[in-house]
């Protein structure tokens, strides 16, 4: 069942719709090499962005397979960001939106993720690509307030603010995304994709909100709140006072839609939609897959 899954999901990517058994091959051939190479692979990510994958990143792996992983997400970054932006990835993982961010659109990045392992291998992504001085890495969390945190450290993309019962936990250090942004220009973008944690980022991040010069969040609100005790409609209606409304994109026609409410996986958040709109209409083409968008 998990491997049809995967292939449904793989072969209805939209960069892979016109080629399906090229979708496949690339996942057999993945497959193959994860038994026959010990190493990491270094993909092609873009023209400009290189991406290190090793056997079990499946975020990384789904990249490989189709191009850009979150397509409508991605899309959007690489058609609104602008080299003079700051970008602020928080729960980077190992950095597939900051490279995106950093090395094809040369856009200042500041990069946050707090679990060291996986914090190597942001630092690998930044380094292959020779963007460390676009990227600022912070082996840190984020929450309400600055302080320490209880971690879980080998759940690979899905390491969370440890609750009672996870195991093989760390302790690591919290910061608040006001404090981090100190001294800087406002980014353009937020990401936040943080298993659930995504209210207490909010709620240390009451400047940036504020800031006109936020255009856009992309996040991800699919439910993972409830194992802290945290409804996500109450940041939905934050973002709502804070001026910014929930929309879809469409990559492929640079079509911006009003969405009603959030949804369960990333939602793009966006203040002035005419000044975003502008931005994606005129940006660069960019070709993954053989298509261009």
């Amino acid at each position: 069942m998990l491997l049809f899954s995967i292939l449904k999901f793989i072969t209805n990517h939209p960069l892979n719709r016109n080629n399906k058994f090229g979708a496949v091959m690339r996942f057999i051939r993945w497959q193959i090499n994860i038994r026959l190479n010990p190493y990491p692979v270094i993909y092609p990510f873009t023209a400009k962005a290189l991406l290190i994958i090793n056997k079990g990143m499946s975020g990384a792996t789904s990249n490989l397979y189709c191009g850009l992983h979150e397509f409508n997400d991605m899309g959007f970054l690489l058609h609104f960001l602008r080299a003079d932006d700051l970008f602020a990835d928080i729960g980077a993982n190992i950095g597939s939106y900051t490279v995106l961010s950093a090395a094809h659109i040369g856009a200042q990045t500041i990069s946050v993720e707090p679990v060291p392992a996986t914090y190597s291998h942001l630092m690998r992504n930044i380094g292959i690509n020779q963007v460390g001085d676009h990227v600022q890495p912070l082996n840190v969390a984020l929450g309400a307030q600055a302080g320490f945190v209880e971690f879980t450290s080998t759940l690979g993309s899905t390491n969370h603010v440890a609750i009672s019962g996870d195991k093989d936990k760390i302790r690591v250090e919290m910061r608040t995304l006001d404090d981090i942004l100190v001294g800087r220009k406002t980014p353009a973008l937020l990401k936040i994709d943080v298993e659930g944690f995504e209210t207490e980022v909010i709620n240390g991040a009451k400047n940036v909100l504020a800031d006109s010069g936020l255009k856009a969040i992309i996040i991800e609100l699919n439910g993972s709140g409830k194992r802290y005790g945290y409804d996500e409609r109450k940041i939905h209606e934050t973002f709502l006072a804070a001026g910014l409304e929930p929309y879809l994109y469409d990559p492929m026609t640079r079509t911006l839609t009003k969405a009603g409410t959030f949804g369960f996986h990333n939602t793009i958040y966006i203040r002035d939609i005419d000044f975003v709109t502008e931005r994606v209409s005129g940006a660069e083409k960019l070709t993954v897959h053989g298509i261009s968008f």
